[in-house]
């Protein structure tokens, strides 16, 4: 058998931009799965999906040309069942042979537990690869993730196609699919290149599309865009923006990217820079120059998908395309500040926020009011968390976010600032929505932190109380987003703030509604979106369940908590104090029908281990308070890992359930006191 590069390529007219990397992977898994389940031999080396908006492929540096032989097995009756009293074959027998294709005497035999038994045992070469191409080809077409096909004729698929190419190595594979037989005549670039592209041998794929304008490898076309954008900017005197989204659809938007530096009016300027960015990243798909400081400039940057004779004509195309957007923009803007941000808040009486919470202006209101309480416990003017929050939603009744929805917040930072609002009153709008996703920073400012934290706090108390708990899929209010978000400012800016305290404060804000969240319930529901947050720092489950289960007032005090048992895990006495006290645990809940002492009575300790034990952890506890008052949890953990020598010794050597009562009452109180301080950072018994 030898081994041949496969090249498997659908041409089709231009595929949804979003959809294509999925498409293109499913494709490539789809072939290889298909090849190896059938026991070909399948050489990946660096293969991965190829594919541009008119084609996807498949590019394998090796595949066997044949399946290795096939064997097969098939039990058959029993001898007592196959055979009669006189050794003839009985009907059972002669079918299961027929239907094998075999002569009952070319039959095996077995033995199992039941007793010996007929077996078929067949061998047959394999298949050549190229007499199972068109099976998988169809299987993976089958099963590739097109939610609305197109149809033509009597076919369907994502988008019409055009031709197919089938080689292993220099040879066609016969195909016939969506009413194209395969060839080995692919496609170049429609207009710089607009003929069939003769594929000599599957291995020659990608240079023979490269001489016809096609990149056909999507990594490559991102190398080259980076680099043509960035020494684009560059040429230009400034630094190009080139967010993740924007360029991966620029990727799949193109065959061939070329550059074009383009310009705008300065005039535009004058509009918010987030605004002018929006619309031509999100609109279309262009990277804008900023210049040393982050500012936007009058320069932006198209990636055509041409080469162009004609590169200015181009460029006034993409000028003439975003001009119109801009002016949009500075209408808006403009109409906006005449305005004012104070006055837009007016209108906020009108807005139903939620039918049992009431308007907009009735969240505002709660907001204020929350923030004031949360503003002095961190040293933040409560006068100017209550400002900044009556003006955080404004804008939502400006012209701009009616046009930019994405722009909540960072509208209303400028219309602050127009107005002539404390610099961190203005910011602290803006940051008010902070992390507006899931790796997005938290508010940098301390005003913005609270004015987060109370903005997410009323909506997780009042989605709560109005019944909107997410459920499945379901979270119309974004509950789960906010949770985190509240979660991750509070630990994140070191606000040592009493997590309850601060939920219950939020319920107080909704008592005029009639409507009540319930704290606790609010509590365990931000504690498990932690779950995630740790999981991705790497934190282990056992860990993060050790510190939720001590239900730590302070989300920060949580983090430290998690960082102190992280290193306490890692000693090496961890394992055995942690199943010592999930042993303690056990035997203290066993040991419901004792009245056990506060304390340890030292006459009454009558074996040297549990003198030992006893002296130990009082030594620990007298040693371990003054650091847990001051929350230095390593010391902590760290000092009561120096116990294990006693804790062994006693368990070893000391029976807690004596048959004096005494005895034991005074046993259980001391490993109460053990219990008690070994878990007082976190329930270490989850480490064992």
């Amino acid at each position: 058998m030898s081994i041949k590069p496969l090249l498997i390529e659908l041409g089709v007219e231009e595929l949804p931009v979003k959809a294509l990397p999925g498409l293109a992977q499913a494709f490539f898994d789809g072939i290889v799965t298909g090849l190896e389940k059938r026991g070909v031999s399948v050489e990946r080396g660096n293969a991965k999906p190829l594919s541009t908006p008119r084609r996807l492929a498949v590019l394998l540096p090796g595949v066997g040309t044949e399946q290795p032989e096939q064997h097969s097995e098939v039990l058959g009756p029993y001898l007592n069942i196959g055979l009669d009293a006189d050794g003839n074959p009985t009907k059972a027998l002669a079918g299961f042979a027929a239907k094998a294709g075999l002569d009952w005497t070319q039959l095996e035999r077995t033995t199992d537990a039941k007793g010996e038994r007929f077996v078929a045992r067949t061998r047959k070469p394999g298949a050549a690869t190229a007499e199972l191409i068109p099976e998988i080809l169809a299987e993976t077409i089958a099963a590739m993730p097109i939610p609305k096909p197109m149809r033509w004729g009597a076919h369907a698929f994502a988008r019409p196609v055009h031709w197919l190419v089938v080689l292993h190595g220099k040879d066609i594979v016969p195909v016939q699919l969506l009413g194209l037989t395969s060839d080995r005549f692919s496609r170049g670039h429609r207009f710089m290149h607009d003929k069939q592209v003769w594929i000599s041998d599957a291995a020659e794929y990608v240079e023979a599309l490269a001489g016809a304008k096609v990149l056909v490898d999507a990594e490559l076309r991102r190398e080259r865009i980076l680099a043509q954008v960035s020494e684009t900017a560059t040429a230009a005197g400034g630094v190009a923006r080139i967010s993740e989204d924007n360029l991966a659809q620029v990727v799949h938007l193109c065959e061939w990217p070329a550059p074009v530096l383009c310009r705008f009016e300065r005039e535009f300027l004058a509009v918010p820079q987030e605004a002018l960015i929006e619309t031509m990243e999100i609109n279309q798909k262009f990277f804008p120059v900023l210049d040393g400081e982050g500012r936007l400039t009058e320069q932006f940057i198209g990636i055509a998908n041409i080469e162009s004779r004609d590169v200015a004509e181009v460029a006034k195309g993409y000028e003439r395309v975003i001009r119109p957007r801009f002016s949009d923009a500075k209408f808006f803007f403009d109409e906006d500040l005449k305005q004012g941000l104070e006055a837009m808040g007016a209108g906020l009486s009108s807005v139903t926020y939620q039918a049992k919470l009431g308007t907009v202006a009735d969240k505002v209101a709660r907001v204020a009011a929350l923030a004031a309480v949360i503003a002095p416990q961190v040293g933040v003017d409560a006068a100017k968390a209550q400002r900044a929050a009556q003006l955080a939603k404004n804008d939502l009744q400006s012209y701009m976010v009616g046009e930019f929805p994405e722009l909540q917040g960072i509208a209303g930072r400028h219309y602050a600032v127009a107005a002539g609002e404390d610099a961190e009153v203005a910011l602290a709008i803006d940051e008010a929505y902070q992390p507006r996703f899931a790796a997005d920073d938290i508010a940098a400012s301390p005003l913005g932190k609270v004015l987060a934290i109370a903005e997410r706090a009323d909506t997780l108390a009042g989605g709560f109380a109005a019944g909107l708990k997410p459920t499945g899929n379901k979270d119309p209010f974004a509950l789960r987003r906010n949770a985190l978000g509240l979660a991750r400012t509070l630990i994140e800016s070191g606000f040592d703030l009493d997590l309850g305290a601060l939920l219950a404060a939020a319920d107080v804000g909704l008592a005029a509604k009639g409507v009540q969240a319930d704290a606790n319930e609010l509590y365990d529901f931000i504690i498990d979106r932690l779950k995630g947050y740790y999981a991705d720092r790497g934190v282990p489950t056992s860990q993060f369940n050790a510190v939720a289960e001590r239900k730590p007032a302070s989300l920060y005090d949580f983090d430290r908590r998690i960082d102190a048992i992280g290193i306490f895990a890692a000693l090496p006495e961890a394992a055995a104090l942690a199943a010592a006290n999930k042993r303690i645990g056990n035997i203290l809940r066993k040991a419901e029908d004792v009245v056990i002492p506060d304390s340890v009575d030292a006459a009454l300790l009558a074996e040297p281990a549990e003198s030992a034990l006893a002296e130990a952890v009082a030594a620990a506890i007298a040693q371990t308070t003054p650091a847990l008052e001051s929350k230095d949890y390593v010391s902590a953990l760290t000092r009561l890992a120096g116990l294990r020598p006693q804790v062994d010794a006693f368990f070893d050597g000391v029976m807690v359930n004596a048959e004096d009562p005494a005895l034991r009452a005074n046993r259980l109180a001391l490993l109460q006191q053990l219990g008690g301080r070994l878990g007082a950072v976190a329930a270490i018994e989850h480490l064992s």
